[in-house]
């Protein structure tokens, strides 16, 4: 099930909100939350829900434990048994191939479908082992808030990652305001609005640019394609993190943010700190520190940087395309700080030419990124980016093409829009009209706004039939 769609919508949302608002006693909303999470996550993945399930009272059995004499092998043992189910599922296919075309040994690839969320759900179970290790205080005896913290249907099957002691307090004590029902509301809509109104559109000019082969399109239209993509993961992703977090205020839970307008960052370090942050904190406090971080010397923190990107990448899929989107990001990441690209530094992002000069870097590496990112193979992404640089003679778009029939005046309006709301230009002018004493028209435009949106979402749910989430895959 995703949300966006009818049955979400129209079915599953209102009912468990009307049930959970009906029952006053936390513990009998906390149950609800559960069903309705392990249908939510049923409905669509009726076997893996089994997983899932494994997954949570495997973690609160290793929790448990943690505070007995044989904690650090029972530490050793959880983080075994997760990083191998996510293997089995995610990678022992891949693996297989991969030893198959090095050594052309014909192993068998099974055909193992990759359970929805498992990299998520797996990821946050490990945390709370991990965390309860350092910290054993955090053990939680009750199973029923283990089931709650991991199966939570809002931000289960795409994040944000959550900490268990982020939530924990929240499991056991929240309240339902309307303020803050409101403000969760209108934060679902603005995601939902993310995804349908401009992912959507994005992708389908994404999906004929990369779809078409290289030699048909002008750089022109590729260029164009890969920045669609880049406005694509972007909105899809940021928009379910939206989603994720008003429908958590909803329910009286606040999840932290995960992203902060990362294409306006001006260097790669910042570009991290900004994109998808709770996984990018996940491996900064799970991998990277445990790696011993930045405090051996500057060769040993490089090292541990292209490790962690290498499994940042790995961990977003199993292809070489993804691994390789990892490392450049590292790479970029070791060149800041080594110096070699020295435009990032302070002292020349002070004047609008040196900040001009380094959001087009970042804009362009991640863009190149993306291009691995979004290709099916390493050779078609470097196609993709030769086209780039050398279909300058060619018509801006064949014809016959279907990138013709994706980019219309409709899509190249919505890119336009999709280059703006990437930026914080919404939320300047809403604080400088707050900082005007207008508070009240800025609450006015935002409610008039959304429920603008929720219109043309909903006819756009209707009419329309391309509706990934891209994430899901991950």
């Amino acid at each position: 099930m995703v949300f966006s769609s009818t049955v979400f919508l129209f079915i599953f949302l209102p009912v468990t909100y009307i049930l959970y608002l009906i029952c006053r006693n936390i513990k009998v909303r906390n149950i609800i939350l559960i069903i309705a999470s392990l249908f939510f996550y049923a409905y669509g993945e009726p076997k893996a829900v089994f997983l899932m399930i494994l997954s949570i009272i495997a973690n609160y059995l290793f929790g448990l434990g943690m505070d007995g004499r044989f904690r650090k092998p029972l530490l050793i043992i959880s983080v075994i048994f997760n990083l191998l189910m996510l293997y089995v599922f995610k990678y022992l296919s891949f693996s297989a191939q991969l030893i198959n075309d090095i050594t052309g040994l014909g192993i068998p690839v099974p055909a193992i479908t990759l359970p929805v969320g498992i990299s998520f759900f797996t990821f946050q179970a490990m945390s709370y082992v991990i965390d309860v290790y350092k910290e054993p205080k955090l053990k939680e005896k009750n199973i029923l808030n283990i089931f709650l913290y991991i199966s939570l249907f809002p931000q289960l099957i795409a994040g944000p990652i959550v900490k268990y002691s982020d939530l924990a307090e929240q499991i056991s004590k929240r309240s339902i305001t309307i303020e803050k029902t409101t403000l969760g509301i209108r934060r679902f809509i603005y995601g939902l609005a993310k995804k349908m109104l401009i992912a959507n559109t994005m992708g389908q000019i994404a999906d004929a640019a990369f779809d078409s082969q290289s030699s048909e399109l002008s750089a022109g239209a590729l260029w164009i394609g890969a920045a669609a993509y880049m406005l694509q993961i972007f909105f899809d992703f940021s928009g379910y993190s939206d989603m994720a977090i008003g429908l958590g205020k909803m329910f009286g839970f606040e999840f932290k943010e995960n992203f902060n307008y990362p294409y306006a960052a001006d260097s790669m370090q910042m570009f991290w700190r900004r994109w998808n942050i709770s996984v990018s904190t996940w491996f900064k406090e799970y991998v990277y520190i445990p790696l011993g971080g930045n405090r051996k010397g500057k060769l040993r923190t490089g090292i541990n940087k292209c490790i962690v990107f290498f499994l940042t990448g790995l961990w977003h899929g199993a292809n070489l395309t993804f691994i390789v989107w990892g490392l450049m990001h590292g790479l970029f990441l070791l060149l800041e700080q080594y110096g070699v690209i020295f435009f990032v530094k302070d002292k020349f992002r002070k004047n609008i030419f040196g900040s001009i000069i380094s959001h087009i870097y970042v804009i362009l590496v991640a863009m190149f990124a993306f291009v691995f990112f979004r290709a099916d193979s390493l050779g078609n992404a470097c196609s993709y980016i030769a086209g780039m640089f050398t279909g300058f003679g060619q018509e801006f778009v064949l014809s016959s093409n279907v990138y013709a029939l994706a980019f219309t005046p409709y899509t190249a309006v919505t890119l336009v829009f999709a280059v703006i709301f990437s930026t914080d230009i919404i939320r300047r002018i809403s604080e400088k009209l707050k900082a005007v004493n207008k508070a009240g028209l800025s609450e006015y435009i935002g409610c008039g706004a959304s429920l603008c949106l929720f219109v043309l979402c909903v006819m756009n749910l209707f009419t329309a039939s391309y509706n990934p989430f891209i994430y899901f895959r991950f």
